[in-house]
């Protein structure tokens, strides 16, 4: 399975298991704080999906400096952001951080699983 697709999966999974909580419990605050965390940590594990892609076939050293240079830039955009949204559009901070970190954990792993079957399969062929 394409990784875009388990990205997706995954994040129609959370979607699935966390609306019902959201909807009952949560305001129209939290449910767009959650939804943007959501949306951040979606268009950045793709970005790093791309950056995997594009260094795959480069050298060992080249291949490090994007793939963990890029996760330094995407981190630090994502920081900006965070603050952003929550001290100049007044987003619910607290729904944004536990959103972005779910979803950072979910896809760091099937990012990193990615990484290493995709290291694994240039070391085959």
């Amino acid at each position: 399975m394409s990784f875009p697709k388990q990205i997706f999966i995954a994040l129609a999974c959370i979607a699935c298991l966390s609306a019902y909580p959201l909807l009952r419990y949560g305001s129209g605050d939290i449910i767009l704080a959650s939804a943007l965390g959501a949306l951040l940590m979606t268009v950045n594990v793709l970005i790093g999906y791309a950056a995997v892609q594009r260094a795959i076939g480069k050298s060992a050293t080249t291949f490090v400096k994007v793939v963990f240079g890029g996760m330094g830039l995407r981190l630090f955009v994502l920081t900006a952001l965070l603050i952003l949204l929550v001290k100049f559009f007044g987003i619910d901070a607290i729904a944004l951080v536990i959103s972005m970190g779910i979803f950072y954990i979910v896809y760091m792993t099937l990012e990193i699983l990615f990484i290493q079957q995709q290291i694994n399969l240039k070391q085959q062929g």
